[in-house]
C-alpha cells in the first residue's frame, strides 16, 4: 500500500496525576494514511511556554532554544527514515518509521554477514560483470573488517545500527597503527568498506551514512622507477641458468610490457596476437580492472619470449614465461637488486612504473598511448607517471645550469 498521507506533530501528553512542578511529558507522533504511532522524546515541559500550533517551546531563552533544536534533529530522523523505506523499496507505515527510529528488526543485521553476503554475489559475477582482482580487493577488506572488529570490539560480528563515525575513526586508526598500512592503501580499503556501509543505507537499514563527516584525503608518494643505467645493469647482470634468471626476464618483461604480475603471471600465448602495424602485441585485460589493453611487443620483450619457447611448464600450461607465486619472486627481486648494485626496492610494481616513466614517457611516447598500454581508465593515472618524467626533467636541467655556469 503506498503512502498517501503523512504527518509529524509534537504535544504535551496529558498525565493521570500532574507533576508537582506542572510540567508533562513531550511525545511525538507520527501519522501515514491516518495511523498514528506515538514515540515518547524523553523530554518534559511546561504548557505554559508551549505552541499547540507549532509544536515547539515558546520564548527565547536558552533551555526553549536547546529543546527546539532537539525537535528538529527528531523531525529530521523522521523524514530520513521515510527516504530510507522508499529508497530500499519498502512499504512506509508509521510503524515501520517507528521501529526504524528505534532500532527494532526482525532480524539482527551485522556487517560482516553483509559484507560476506556482497562478496559472494561479486564472486558469481566475476568474468562476467566484475574483475577478479575486485573480488580479491573486497575479500582483503572483509578480512581487515574482522580483524578490527575482533581488536576493537572483542566481537565476532558488529551490529549495522551501532556503525558511527567513532567506529571509522577507529577503524583508520588501527589500518595505520596496529597493521603499518600506508595512508593511501588505508584509503582504499575505507573506500571498500564505504561501499557496504552505502548498501545498507540504501536498503534502509541504516538511516544515516557514518561516513558523513569522515573525510578521504591521498597523499602525493614518490613512485620509484629504474633509471636507463639501472635497467642495463639488470639486463647485463648474469644470473646463471636458474631461477634467479627466470625472475630477472619476467621482471624485464614487465619492465617493457607494463604489466603488472597479475597480468603477466595469467598471460597466455593465445593473447600474443599480430597487430594493426604486422608485428606482435599483447592484447589482455588486467586483472585487477578488467580492462582491455594492448601493447606493441618491443625486441627485448620478444628476446625474452624466445627463450621460454620450449619451457616444459609454458608449453603445458599455455603460458608465455613460468611465473612463480609473488611471494617468491619478490625474495628473489630483493637478491637480483644486491647483486646488481641497486638500492631501490625492486617489485612488480616497480617494473611498471619504469615501464611508464624510464622506457615510455621519458622517450617520448604520448601519454594518451601509454595510458592505453597501461591499461588505466582514466588517463589522470597516468598522469603521475608524467609528474614523475617532469622532475627528472627539471633535475636534469638544474644540473645543466650549474655545468653551464661553472664554464663561465
Amino acid at each position: 500500500m503506498l503512502e498517501t498521507s503523512f504527518g509529524l506533530n509534537f504535544f504535551l501528553k496529558t498525565p493521570r496525576n500532574e507533576s508537582p512542578d506542572g510540567t508533562r511529558h513531550i511525545y511525538m507522533r507520527i501519522t501515514v494514511n491516518r495511523q498514528p504511532r506515538d514515540i515518547a522524546t524523553k523530554r518534559v515541559w511546561h504548557p505554559s511556554k508551549w505552541n499547540i500550533r507549532a509544536g515547539r517551546a515558546t520564548g527565547n531563552k536558552e533551555d526553549s532554544k536547546e529543546l527546539n533544536s532537539y525537535l528538529d534533529s527528531l523531525s529530521a530522523k523522521v523524514f530520513q527514515a521515510k527516504k530510507a523505506l522508499l529508497e530500499a523499496d519498502k512499504e512506509v507505515t508509521a510503524d515501520a518509521i517507528k521501529n526504524l527510529l528505534l532500532g527494532k528488526e526482525d532480524d539482527k543485521r551485522t556487517i560482516l554477514k553483509i559484507f560476506r553476503e556482497h562478496n559472494d554475489q561479486i564472486a558469481a559475477l566475476v568474468g562476467a560483470d566484475f574483475a577478479p582482482g575486485t573480488l580479491e580487493r573486497y575479500e582483503t577488506s572483509l578480512k581487515h573488517t574482522r580483524e578490527y572488529i575482533k581488536w576493537k570490539y572483542n566481537e565476532e560480528d558488529f551490529d549495522i545500527k551501532k556503525l558511527d563515525y567513532e567506529f571509522i575513526s577507529q577503524f583508520e586508526f588501527w589500518f595505520k597503527a596496529k597493521k603499518k598500512i600506508s595512508h593511501n592503501t588505508t584509503m582504499k580499503y575505507l573506500a571498500n568498506f564505504k561501499k557496504i556501509v552505502l548498501l545498507c543505507v540504501k536498503r534502509g537499514w541504516l538511516m544515516r551514512d557514518p561516513f558523513y563527516a569522515f573525510k578521504f584525503s591521498k597523499r602525493e608518494v614518490d613512485r620509484q622507477a629504474l633509471t636507463e643505467s639501472e635497467l642495463k645493469k639488470v639486463w647485463e647482470k648474469d644470473m646463471g641458468d636458474g631461477r634467479l634468471s627466470y625472475v630477472k626476464d619476467i621482471f624485464l618483461f614487465c619492465c617493457y610490457t607494463g604489466l603488472a604480475y597479475a597480468d603477466v603471471y595469467k598471460l597466455k600465448r593465445t593473447e600474443i596476437v599480430e597487430g594493426i602495424d604486422g608485428g606482435k602485441w599483447i592484447t589482455t585485460k588486467r586483472q585487477k580492472t578488467d580492462t582491455p589493453s594492448r601493447i606493441p611487443l618491443l625486441p627485448m620483450s620478444l628476446e625474452i619470449m624466445e627463450k621460454y619457447e620450449d619451457h616444459p611448464q609454458c608449453e603445458n600450461e599455455n603460458r608465455v614465461l613460468p611465473v612463480l607465486s609473488n611471494q617468491k619472486m619478490n625474495s628473489y627481486l630483493k637478491e637480483i637488486a644486491d647483486l646488481c648494485g641497486i638500492k631501490k626496492n625492486i617489485t612488480f610494481h616497480l617494473a611498471r612504473h619504469t615501464f611508464a616513466t624510464t622506457v615510455t614517457l621519458t622517450n617520448g611516447v604520448p601519454i594518451e598511448s601509454v595510458s592505453k598500454m597501461l591499461g588505466h581508465r582514466n588517463i589522470k593515472t597516468t598522469q603521475q607517471y608524467a609528474k614523475i618524467v617532469d622532475r627528472k626533467i627539471s633535475d636534469d636541467m638544474s644540473r645543466l645550469k650549474e655545468i653551464l655556469t661553472s664554464r663561465k
